[in-house]
């Protein structure tokens, strides 16, 4: 019979030993799962395991303390029974301090509270959770650069789906050092790594209490219990001379591999070579497998144990925010060949592409590189640099690009050239955009879909130094129902003629890009009949999700210019449809003007700071001073306000 709750003279709650346990087994995959996702992502999957069962198993009180154990007062969780809060809090404060170290404990030896041995303990077999696929890859990026507290508060609210207050109060009593900036960083994470929990939580992964089991190496386990008695000696001698000198401390032990067990060529997906015609999925699933090496298992051994454990001091790229972990189950090969003195392999996880090169002559180093490619589709998923060879791409074409161009984008009236393909997908190498500040020539890839798997499409892509060209859109100026914000295929001539002025900008935008869309927004006729001057938006998306904004200004007879930037904005996109911004500009008779416009719902413009003016409508232009600094916002249809995108930029 469960006994009374208890106070103690201090005002505290007491909780029952008899409480405390029938909360702990109420609830015990629950908190297996939340000492899972909480402790630290370098242990392997079996260690997680045993660990996450150990906290949970040792959270109840000693044997000593038979009748009622003190619990924090501040932690009031609703209707939650009283000691399934307190064996909660009792594991999430094993689970943060699980990695905690003296400040006097050597960097080469695990956490002090790793290397204690604990209940339970299995011999002879490893213990896997379930594998749970891209959703699984997926939350363990998001996951994995982040500290403890941060895990704890993500799994407290998104898994558990307690309000934020109860989570703070419990990050508080559990010793999180800053419980606010740990539910921060937790709603800040991006959305794919949300949906990707409740993916999860609603399938059988993350239930530590189910897990699959695989014996050990038999032949291995049995030659060391052969031998284990004849080296018992030397081993011991061995460990009272290295605890004599001092181990080395400039080395870290490799990062464990997260996964059941290494990829191997046999495991890597072949996705057959027609699929891409007959699935609604046409993204790099779906390509097979191509080039002259793909049943090469000694080079297929060697990028995948490359990319499992990189060299110290390997060239190893990746955009920002692209994981660089081992490969997980479930990795597809999508090229294996030569180009230009050097083997290639690419793979495929379902979250990003990596790239493996080794040169075929002696002397040279492997290199590895990394992009995310989640949520790609037909034309993000068009192609993949293989080489690049003396400023150059070579490119291996999705399945479905029936036809490859290459175009200058500076000459919008030039005709586009037909590229060589071999029957592999790989081009012949394209001229790489010059370097910022020396835009002479912006060639650029012209592709055209199959009609097998949908009406034809054309499209551009550029090259930007990352693995995947980043497809370029365009907006037109608004006029009639077509929607200001919906971007289309910039093959037109207007949107050729738009691009010529812009595309050299694209050299200072930030790596990582996904889309780049360039929208005219307004047009606007200048003082002193200084001709019409066009008003363009240049929204860059990343593959991570944010985005980065320039508004561009184009005098007649002169290249644009960046009169605004700014960036982690929703702006000039379906979600931020409206757009007001100014800039400096210079009549012939030398005097100086502030011009502003908007989109098409900005029906009034105003001006604050050393220069006041306002007018109805979207267009502005008032007399200034080079000096006078201004502020423009916009007023809308709606009767809402919107401000002007960055600041003013001088002509």
């Amino acid at each position: 019979m469960v006994t009374s709750r208890h106070r103690s003279p201090d005002g505290r709650e007491r909780i029952t030993l008899d409480e405390a346990e029938a909360g702990l087994v109420e609830q015990y995959p629950d908190l297996v799962r939340l000492a899972y996702l909480t402790l630290p992502p370098t242990l392997s999957r079996h260690r997680k395991v045993l660990a996450a069962h150990g906290l949970v198993q040792r959270a109840l009180p000693g044997f000593r303390q038979r009748r009622a154990v003190p619990r924090v007062p501040a932690q009031r969780l609703g209707t939650e029974r009283h000691g399934s809060a307190w064996v909660r809090e009792r594991v999430l404060r094993a689970a943060l301090a699980y990695e905690r170290r003296p400040r006097w404990w050597p960097a080469s030896l695990p956490p002090p509270r790793a290397l204690r041995p604990t209940l339970p303990l299995v011999w002879g077999l490893r213990l896997f959770p379930r594998a749970g696929g891209r959703e699984e890859i997926a939350l363990g990026q998001a996951l994995s650069g982040l500290s403890a507290d941060v895990r704890a508060a993500f799994v407290l609210c998104r898994a558990d789906g307690l309000p934020e207050t109860q989570v703070r109060a419990l990050l508080c009593a559990s010793g999180a050092r800053r419980p606010d900036r740990a539910l921060r960083i937790a709603r800040q994470l991006d959305a794919p790594a949300v949906a990707a929990a409740q993916t999860l939580l609603r399938s059988a992964e993350f239930n530590a209490c189910a897990v699959q089991t695989r014996p050990t190496d038999l032949l291995r386990r049995r030659h060391r219990f052969r031998l284990a008695w004849a080296v018992a000696a030397v081993v011991a001698v061995g460990a009272v001379v290295l605890a004599a000198t001092g181990a080395p401390t400039g080395q870290r032990p490799p990062r464990a591999a997260v996964g059941t067990t290494p990829v191997t060529p046999e495991d890597l997906v072949r996705a057959p070579r027609e699929e891409w015609a007959d699935t609604a999925r046409v993204d790099f699933t779906a390509w097979p497998p191509r080039g002259g090496r793909t049943d090469d298992r000694d080079l297929l051994t060697r990028a995948l144990t490359t990319w499992t454990h990189p060299a110290r001091g390997m060239h190893i790229t990746r955009t920002p925010g692209t994981f660089t972990g081992p490969p997980p189950p479930g990795t597809q090969l999508l090229y294996a060949g030569e180009a230009d003195g050097s083997a290639v392999v690419i793979f495929h996880d379902g979250l990003r592409a990596i790239r493996y090169t080794e040169p075929l002559s002696p002397g040279g180093h492997a290199t590895l590189a990394f992009t995310r490619t989640d949520s790609s589709d037909m034309t993000t998923a068009a192609a993949l640099v293989v080489t690049r060879p003396h400023g150059a791409a070579r490119y291996l074409t999705a399945p479905w690009i029936a036809e490859a161009r290459t175009r200058d984008l500076l000459r919008p009236d030039g005709l586009a050239r037909r590229l060589r393909v071999s029957t592999e997908g790989v081009t012949e190498p394209v001229p790489s955009p010059a370097a910022p500040g020396a835009c002479g020539s912006w060639p650029t890839l012209q592709l055209r879909t199959s009609a097998r798997i949908a009406e034809k499409t054309t499209f551009l892509a550029t090259d930007l130094g990352g693995l995947t060209p980043v497809h370029l859109t365009h907006t037109p100026q608004p006029g009639g129902d077509t929607p200001t914000w919906q971007p289309r295929e910039a093959i037109t001539e207007a949107a050729l003629r738009s691009w010529s002025h812009t595309v050299c900008h694209l050299s200072h935008l930030p790596d990582g890009l996904r889309t780049v869309n360039l929208w005219n927004f307004a047009e606007q006729p200048l003082p002193e009949n200084g001709g019409r001057a066009v008003w363009s938006c240049v929204r860059a998306d990343t593959w991570r999700g944010p985005g980065e904004v320039s508004v561009l200004f184009t005098a007649p007879g002169a290249e644009g210019r960046v009169v605004a930037r700014e960036s982690a904005t929703g702006a000039c996109s379906r979600y931020g449809r409206e757009v007001v911004a100014s800039a400096r500009w210079r009549a012939r008779s030398g005097h100086g003007y502030l011009v502003a416009a908007g989109s098409r719902g900005v029906v009034g413009i105003e001006v604050v700071g050393a220069v006041r003016a306002s007018e109805e409508g979207r267009l502005l232009a008032v007399r200034a001073p080079g000096s006078a600094r201004a502020q423009v916002r916009g007023r809308l249809a709606g009767g809402g306000e919107l401000a002007g995108v960055g600041g003013l930029a001088e002509d």
